[in-house]
């Protein structure tokens, strides 16, 4: 039925100019604002990803956006000059380090990080 769909993902946000600010400035992502007013970041070779107000948002508890990197360390540190807080997890399930990175848990190497909304994004290196 939905085979042949392109389909693509949408969050909301509480202020769409602070989003709009966050991912082109602080992430260094193309983002244009379309004619309803609404942020569509541009991701490379993928669907844009819609970015919609909601005045009542309440930011998910799990991960809205991901997005895959070769070398984790290096867009860290850069995030990190550019204002970015990456979370930082000390349970049974899940270690970061100073950095705010899990390595080796199961997975690939990933830090979590908010936008000005709350949402939950990561980087998770690929190799």
């Amino acid at each position: 039925m939905l085979k042949n769909s392109k389909g693509f993902s949408s969050f909301a946000v509480n202020d769409i100019p602070k989003a709009k600010d966050f991912y082109e400035n602080t992430l260094g992502l193309t983002v244009k604002v379309n004619q309803m007013g609404l942020i569509e970041i541009e991701i490379s070779g993928s669907a844009n990803i819609l970015v919609y107000p909601k005045p009542n948002h309440t930011p998910a508890t799990f991960t809205v956006l991901n997005f895959p990197v070769d070398n984790i360390e290096e867009i860290v540190d850069k995030l990190i000059d550019n204002g970015v807080r990456f979370e930082q997890y000390n349970d049974e399930y899940l270690k970061t380090d100073v950095k705010g990175i899990s390595r080796a848990n199961g997975g690939p190497n990933v830090a979590w990080f908010k936008d000005p909304s709350g949402n939950i994004l990561s980087i998770m290196e690929l190799r």
